[in-house]
């Protein structure tokens, strides 16, 4: 099928999902993560054929692409997880009677057609899959050409599953169409999709941001930062370091900048930057970072705004707490960042004064996902401050209308 009559389906489709008592929609969940375990060598099996066919990607997309059959596990307990969850479709959010005794309700529906456009992760197609279901939405999977074979597996395994037990699966609807054309075409079909989140690069999100006619949900790239205030532990500093950027470098709530106070700069940063070091990781540093550490490639402006995704961190002295925070809200991507302290009142300004979606006292960055956070899943991060932001779980995947009951009245 074209672009535009994929998405056609999927508008044609999406009162079904939407008009699913919630136990239907609980059973579809089970058995869409039943399928994806008993049918995972069909999934791998495609899965190493993206693999060999992208021995030209950079290693952390390698690292996106791949499936395992621990990986297929994870996800598949992601969806049973979301079967737990309340129901967010159908939720009074607020109701209350007017001067002329109309009572009002304003009630949670879905969004309608969800468009999703992403990059190499196949595990992305069977959370969106699984989150739309569970909020009553219609979705159009448009992932890349390194994830198409994946792609195409995973969702033949959902549908296929969902049709034998007696469901519509239409409501699923992967575009196959892999080129920039291909693209263009789906950001502009507003006459059947309601709402399109990229998810991936930074140059993916802006290049959505600019050309989509749908409005966008921006989920964004994540430049996270790690702050060692100065009555911060520093063996807590450097384990939550660690963790954060090595845990799984290649993500995107991955630590990517370190910034140490001053007044203990000294102690601080050769056993943090030690650590980095012995693992592997590139340090740019700024000038005192070098005269204290001095194993550190000279940073400059740009260093301190990428996002590695890799073996690589930037790191910086500064001043203070008021420092950071205004370094960290130039320079980040508003994703996740984290202070180490004992102090609470430093510990408050923080959390109070970083702009970031998610913001951390004492713990890794790697926390902020949907399934950390208790949703399940997630379609992204967002990073943007519409109503949805830091991870898109259920409800922000929810829009709302108003219910009014009256007895025969009329406006005077």
């Amino acid at each position: 099928m074209t672009v535009e009559e994929t998405c056609r389906a999927a508008k044609q489709n999406v009162s079904y999902p939407a008009l699913l008592s919630t136990e239907d929609k609980n059973k579809m969940l089970g058995i869409i993560a039943d399928a994806i375990v008993s049918r995972a060598d069909d999934i791998l099996r495609a899965n190493a054929e993206d693999i060999a066919n992208g021995k030209d990607l950079a290693p952390h997309m390698i690292d996106r692409l791949k499936l395992s059959k621990e990986r297929l596990d994870g996800i598949s307990k992601g969806i049973t997880d979301l079967i737990a969850l309340d129901d967010p479709i159908g939720k009074t959010a607020a109701e209350w009677e007017n001067h002329a005794g109309l009572k009002i309700r304003k009630v949670a529906v879905p969004l309608g057609v969800i468009g999703i456009i992403y990059e190499a992760r196949p595990n992305v197609t069977c959370d969106v899959v699984a989150l739309c279901i569970k909020t009553g939405n219609a979705i159009v999977l448009r992932g890349s050409k390194d994830a198409i074979l994946s792609n195409k597996a995973i969702v033949k395994v959902i549908k296929t599953a969902l049709k034998d037990a007696g469901y519509n699966p239409e409501f699923i609807q992967l575009i196959e169409d892999t080129t920039r054309e291909g693209a263009e075409r789906f950001m502009h079909a507003d006459e059947f999709v309601d709402v399109l989140i990229p998810r991936g690069s930074a140059g993916l999100i802006k290049t959505v941001k600019k050309n989509a006619t749908i409005p966008v949900i921006e989920t964004g790239a994540g430049n996270c930062h790690l702050y060692l205030e100065k009555t911060g532990d520093i063996e807590m500093a450097k384990e939550i370091l660690i963790n954060g950027k090595l845990q799984r470098p290649s993500v995107c709530n991955a630590l990517e900048s370190l910034l140490v106070d001053r007044s203990i700069a000294d102690k601080a940063l050769p056993v943090l930057l030690s650590a980095m070091v012995e693992r592997n990781v590139t340090v740019h540093g700024c000038e005192e970072t070098a005269a204290i550490f001095g194993n550190v490639v000279p940073a400059n402006e740009a260093d301190y705004e990428k996002e590695y995704l890799g073996y690589e961190i930037s790191c910086k002295v500064v001043s203070g707490i008021d420092e950071a925070i205004a370094h960290i809200n130039r320079v980040s991507t508003h994703h996740s960042d984290a202070i180490i302290t004992k102090d609470e009142k430093a510990a408050e300004k923080f959390l109070k004064e970083v702009d970031s979606a998610a913001v951390y006292v004492n713990a890794s960055t790697r926390f902020t996902d949907g399934f950390e956070f208790g949703f399940g899943a997630e379609m992204g991060i967002s990073t943007q401050k519409l109503h949805a932001r830091g991870p898109i779980g259920p409800e922000q995947l929810t829009s709302f209308k108003y219910t009014i009951i009256g007895h025969g009245q009329i406006r005077k």
